[in-house]
């Protein structure tokens, strides 16, 4: 009998690679797997419920509660007509003179609901809620928390109820040093619940020692490597020369992921100017795209700098195969990011794509001892152009990268890999 597996994740699972490749697995073995996730109103045509096939399923929590966006309509529309503005006023005023102190009450708790961080977690809170409430409508054998913001989902559903349940903890992240979780509230929680948890598992080694050094215990490790592509003859590639309206023979030197703080990008913009040829392309959008932009404008380098939204994660590798090089230039502002073997990194490796890399543990582990690339200071942006122009002054060196990368990506791929999630299912929750 199929086993009933229940996977929590904190985002909308429309580009979480490492959350696909698990669900999927399991599905294809000896498991019905249910995603609960949440949903984006922003984001037209997403589905509150899908099915990926007949035995992987996903659903979708409104993301925000129904009294919230009833109180946000009603302000919205008080402020933008001063008639209707005008009379809540007088009625307001009306009902300040009768009752003070409970029209006092109501106008400070709907100004914090509206306009504090009281705001956050409102909405933060009714996620938690109604994905636990989701957790418990059906018989599951497995509950799967991805990462410490869904922990308490996990452990509540698996523990708090009449037969306990096995709770799996796969910590995509090291969650007690990594950017905006610098609080002792997160440390604290994760030690709580950690001493709770039936397994868990990790990205690589160099985080799973932390976790003993910290915990005391090893975790199962589960790297973090896409699906091995298969070369097609006329396999499709869509053009950013075309989109860029770039000349064919320009070089694109890529870097495709989040635009976040901690990953070197501003670094990447500092060194384009240095480059000796080519075009530095940005796949992707995140919290500093804004301020990247202005950089690129401040410097007079929209010639030599381009930007592309984010793409759908299927279609993801018809554009890495365009780059002639790419990018994955973490700082070290944390442990997270030092111990990192990013996704990024073998996605490149698997379109046959040579990196300019951060020398940290794992990254400079696959990159130098694979000849995938090269590692310089991710911090200095001459550094970064220094290993830019060895990759473009030594074309021959680069064709045996990329023919490193298409010999290493029958080692890094997830069909390897998976039988390692399958036996912290088949050997250690059951």
């Amino acid at each position: 009998m199929k086993k009933n597996v229940c996977m929590f994740v904190w985002n909308h699972f429309t580009n979480d690679a490492r959350v696909l490749r698990e669900c999927t697995a399991l599905s294809e073995q000896d498991y019905n797997v249910d995603l609960i996730c949440i949903h984006d109103p922003k984001e037209p045509g997403l589905p509150m419920y899908e099915e990926r096939n007949e035995n992987f399923r996903v659903f979708r929590v409104r993301r925000y509660p129904q009294s919230l966006l009833f109180m946000q309509k009603v302000y919205r529309k008080l402020m933008g007509n001063k008639l209707l503005g005008l009379l809540a006023a007088l009625i307001w005023l009306a009902c300040l003179y009768f009752s003070p102190i409970l029209v006092g009450a109501l106008s400070v708790i709907s100004f914090a609901l509206l306009k504090t961080k009281v705001r956050v977690a409102w909405i933060r809170g009714s996620i938690i809620l109604r994905m636990i409430l989701r957790g418990f409508q059906k018989n599951y054998h497995i509950y799967h928390s991805n990462d410490l913001n869904t922990l308490p989902q996990g452990y509540i559903c698996s523990k708090l109820r009449f037969k306990r349940r096995k709770l799996v903890y796969d910590s995509h992240e090291v969650q007690t040093s990594r950017t905006g979780y610098e609080s002792a509230y997160h440390g604290k929680l994760e030690a709580f619940l950690i001493k709770r948890i039936d397994s868990m598992i990790v990205e690589n080694h160099t985080r799973a020692q932390y976790n003993e050094d910290l915990y005391g215990f090893y975790p199962n490790v589960v790297h973090n490597y896409p699906f091995k592509q298969k070369t097609k003859q006329n396999e499709e590639i869509i053009s950013l020369h075309d989109k860029l309206d770039l000349p064919k023979d320009e070089k694109i030197l890529l870097y495709q992921g989040g635009i976040q703080t901690g990953r070197g990008l501003e670094n990447l913009v500092k060194a384009a100017p240095l480059f000796k040829e080519g075009t530095l392309v940005f796949i992707g959008d995140g919290k500093i795209k804004s301020k990247l932009e202005k950089m690129v404008e401040d410097m007079d380098l929209g010639h030599k700098i381009k930007f592309i939204p984010k793409v759908p994660l299927e279609d993801l590798p018809k554009y890495t195969k365009n780059a002639y090089l790419g990018f994955q230039v973490l700082n070290n502002v944390c442990f997270n990011h030092y111990s990192a073997s990013s996704n990024k990194l073998f996605e490149y490796m698997m379109s046959g794509i040579p990196v300019v890399a951060c020398d940290f543990p794992e990254i400079s582990k696959v990159v130098q001892g694979e000849g995938t690339g090269v590692c310089v200071d991710s911090h200095d942006h001459e550094s970064i152009a220094e290993g830019v122009n060895y990759i473009l002054s030594n074309p021959e060196k680069r064709e045996e990268m990329v023919r490193n990368c298409h010999s290493a990506k029958h080692k890094f791929n997830w069909e390897m890999e998976k039988d390692n999630l399958l036996t912290v299912f088949h050997k250690e929750v059951m």
